[in-house]
């Protein structure tokens, strides 16, 4: 099975048997938000936490 139907089967055995077609939804959102970031800082397209805070804080 590749990764992508893998950690489908993951989220779906992970919601609990209430669960609806948006809790689904919001799940994969998370999943593929969260995997975009780690993508983004593997590739080097971060901005260090001490440069925001100078950013929005001026300091």
């Amino acid at each position: 099975m590749n990764a992508l139907k893998q950690t489908a089967h993951e989220i779906v055995d992970r919601l609990p048997e209430q669960a609806t077609w948006s809790d689904l939804a919001y799940e994969i959102r998370v999943r593929q938000k969260i995997e975009e970031g780690l993508k983004d800082l593997d590739e080097g397209r971060s901005t260090p936490h001490k440069e925001v805070r100078q950013r929005f804080l001026g300091r």
